[in-house]
């Protein structure tokens, strides 16, 4: 099956017709983070998700773990996959999804080590996804995504070797490398955002090279 591609940190209808373009299947709007690029506010959120055709996933990233708050973020946005880039108890999930029938989970996993699998394995029954990221929620002021590091890819098959959702790989991917991690990690998707980017903006030079070497690794 071909990777597919979701492309984050859109911010404006140009940058997201950009990425539908070239191919991606999926698009991620970043909401309020305690650090980390692409930020945009809920109610621009919602006025790019109104141009977005069906049929392609709109992750909304939140970092609240509190399913009132998750709750409302959605429906102001309309997102309809949201994308936990923080633990939340395993409590907020049944609420989710009572709440929120036919809008896909997806939990984050920051892979900062081997209890990054454990993790992953606790969580994977309750969602519809696993995102594999370089983020580090332990420090002062938590790391929840868009480092633009690498991390042990490694690991990172591990996990998707011992769960059954599909698992999306993020976290410093670039051109020059995401058919190496495409290879060796075999997941369902590769996410990104300051690795397509120039100053910020989406670059359609390095997406199109980006899509090209996802083709060139299913071979």
């Amino acid at each position: 099956m071909t990777t597919k591609v979701k492309i984050c940190c859109i911010k404006s209808r140009e940058e997201a017709e950009l990425a539908l373009r070239y191919g991606a299947s999926a698009l991620g709007f970043v909401s309020a983070m305690p650090s980390g690029p692409g930020p945009i506010s809920e109610d621009q959120i919602a006025a790019i998700i109104t141009f977005v055709p069906p049929g392609i996933a709109t992750f909304l990233l939140t970092c609240q773990r509190e399913a009132a708050a998750i709750i409302s973020q959605q429906q102001k946005t309309k997102a309809n996959t949201l994308q936990l880039v923080d633990a939340v108890p395993l409590t907020v999930y049944p609420e989710l999804r009572a709440a929120l029938p036919g809008i896909t989970v997806v939990q984050v996993i920051h892979v900062t080590g081997a209890d990054a699998v454990e993790a992953a394995k606790a969580v994977a029954p309750f969602v519809d996804a696993i995102l594999l990221d370089s983020g580090n929620p332990i420090l002062p002021v938590k790391e929840l995504g868009g480092t633009g590091r690498v991390h042990d890819w490694k690991l990172s098959r591990t996990i998707r070797e011992h769960v059954t959702t599909p698992v999306y790989l993020a976290g410093g991917l670039r051109p020059d490398n995401v058919a190496e991690a495409i290879q060796l990690v075999r997941p369902y998707a590769v996410d990104l955002c300051s690795g397509v980017r120039s100053n910020g903006d989406l670059d359609e030079a390095k997406l199109s090279a980006f899509f090209s070497q996802v083709s060139a690794a299913q071979i």
